[in-house]
């Protein structure tokens, strides 16, 4: 079995509940939220707050962590090793102006990022990861909090 590298990720929602997404060209390119793996010794809601700052300059004053929406498992390659990731999904909302990527310290791969509604998300033919995201962040919106984190593919 590959080592597990554990990972945190954030559906962050503005308050007309747009989700926002990154682009990267690898693998032909896809849309994902914020996110990447704990450092040692790292809890999860530190790690989230710092990935939203490193990758998007946000400011942790103006995010308002939630909690564990989903989670997802997948092998893929890191640095030419196979792991096994398993990812954490949390809830987080922030007004616009908190997200500045010129503040950002980590923008890795990172090609562009927009805002998109649950429509442009029903409607896109680009990809979009994870799996399953534009129903969650509907139910979200909706007021609907799964009780125990979502299983997304």
């Amino acid at each position: 079995m590959p080592p597990l590298r554990e990972a945190v990720r954030a559906i962050l929602l503005d308050p007309d509940g747009r989700v926002l997404l990154l682009r990267y060209d690898e693998n032909g390119g896809f849309w994902a939220t914020p996110g990447g793996s704990l450092e040692p010794g790292e809890d999860d809601t530190t790690a989230t707050l710092r990935e939203l700052r490193e990758e998007l300059g946000c400011d942790e004053q103006a995010v308002d962590l939630g909690v564990q929406l989903a989670e997802r498992s997948k092998e893929h390659l890191v640095g030419g090793r196979t792991v096994r990731q398993v990812e954490k999904y949390f809830l987080a909302r922030a007004g616009g102006s908190a997200v500045d990527p010129t503040r950002a310290t980590q923008p890795d791969n990172i090609r562009e990022y927009r805002w998109w509604t649950v429509t442009d998300l029903r409607r896109t033919t680009e990809t979009v990861y994870p799996v399953g995201l534009a129903d969650l962040v509907a139910r979200v919106c909706d007021g609907h909090i799964p009780p125990h984190p979502v299983v997304l593919a």
